[in-house]
């Protein structure tokens, strides 16, 4: 199962070194997986598919897996008191430890970054059962992260062998219409951007698709600059910010003082239809940023026409930005856990394939004013 494909986007071209099929799995480790599990099915109308621990065999640690549309992530946690989970969960709080990919070769995937300089995480190796075989290989990106390059080209089980089928916690859970990844922002260090834009461009093939500095995303008190990488054709996409001098403290700088590393931010999920779907998540106690309703007064003068009436916008705190392609509308979270690190974004496009450049000021604003909250500003 492929997690994201977009129509929009082109073949790869015969010269791309490291042919992406998209985004296969996004792994936190976690310090309660069955009730993250809980929390993701009730709040997200994600379903359970399958489950791996103690019941299976695996004895260190418990791990869910959880699917909607093309998205999958899996919930981890340790079973031990002492083990690289625990310890990164310590550190880090729960968080992104992979986001994996799909390819057609594992093998030569891992070959290829690592003789371009990619830390190996782990080398491939193959894992077979009865609906199968799945093959694995892995490097290292910014902090702790691991990118876990995934061949399951001829796979039918429910996630990958050592996992069974498992039904859902929540009883008949309803999907939110979340689609696929669209993209997965990384927070690195002072500093640090251009060094990881380069790992991205030398290392796995990918090219600087936007660049954004810190006069674009600055407010009166803080500020970021960011740029944007996109493998080959498209499918994948990872932002990478970096703090930038402010007043104050930046969003970035919070997540660092918190997340201890550089790490995953925030992961952006497609909807075809954003009203329903934030309409739905906020029935069900998903809490999102907000911006004040000035910023629809003249919504309609800086966007122009969109299908959408502005009022059911302004209801739901929806933000909207167009480029030359169309436009788009956004929404983010608050953090889904008590230390201000990792969110989600929920977006839907209707042409544009941008990132909501005309909306960082009033985004900015809003974490600001959570920030001073948190006594973190």
């Amino acid at each position: 199962m492929q997690t994201m494909t977009s129509p929009e986007v082109q073949a790869h071209p015969a010269h791309d070194f490291l042919p992406l099929k998209g985004t296969d799995f996004i792994e936190f480790y976690v310090g309660n997986a069955k009730q993250s599990a809980y929390y993701y099915q009730a709040a997200f109308g994600f379903d359970l598919v399958a489950y791996a621990g103690p019941e299976t065999g695996l004895r260190d640690r418990a791990s869910y897996v959880l699917q909607q549309g093309k998205i999958r992530f899996v919930l981890t946690t340790s079973l031990l008191p002492d083990s690289d989970i625990t310890r990164h969960v310590a550190q880090h709080g729960d968080g992104v430890k992979v986001m994996a990919l799909w390819v057609d070769d594992a093998r030569k995937s891992w070959e290829e970054t690592t003789k371009r300089g990619a830390k190996s995480a782990f080398e491939p190796y193959t894992i077979e059962d009865e609906f199968g075989s799945v093959t694995l290989s892995g490097i290292y990106t910014y902090g702790e992260t691991v990118h876990t390059f995934v061949e399951r080209t001829t796979y039918t089980g429910p996630f990958m062998p050592g996992f069974v089928a498992k039904k859902g916690l929540v009883p008949q859970p309803t999907q939110v219409g979340l689609l696929h990844v669209d993209h997965c922002v990384g927070n690195v260090g002072w500093g640090e951007m251009n060094q990881w834009v380069k790992f991205y461009e030398e290392v796995m093939g990918f090219k600087l698709l936007l660049t954004f500095d810190d006069e674009d995303i600055s407010t009166e008190y803080s500020a970021l600059m960011s740029k944007v990488m996109s493998n080959g054709n498209g499918y994948v996409k990872f932002p990478i910010n970096e703090p930038a001098e402010g007043k104050k403290k930046s969003q970035i700088e919070e997540y660092l003082d918190f997340y201890h590393s550089p790490g995953v931010q925030h992961i952006a999920i497609a909807t075809k239809d954003i009203r329903a779907t934030v309409a739905e998540l906020r029935r069900r106690g998903v809490e999102f940023l907000s911006v004040p309703a000035s910023y629809y007064e003249d919504l309609v003068t800086r966007i122009g026409t969109i299908d959408e009436e502005i009022d059911s916008l302004k209801e739901l705190n929806l933000l909207v930005d167009r480029d030359e392609e169309g436009y788009l509308l956004q929404i983010f979270t608050k953090p889904v856990e008590d230390r201000p690190t990792v969110f989600f974004e929920i977006i839907q496009r209707k042409g544009a394939k941008s990132f909501g450049k005309g909306n960082f000021k009033a985004l900015f604003e809003s974490i600001e004013r959570e920030q001073a909250l948190r006594g973190n500003l």
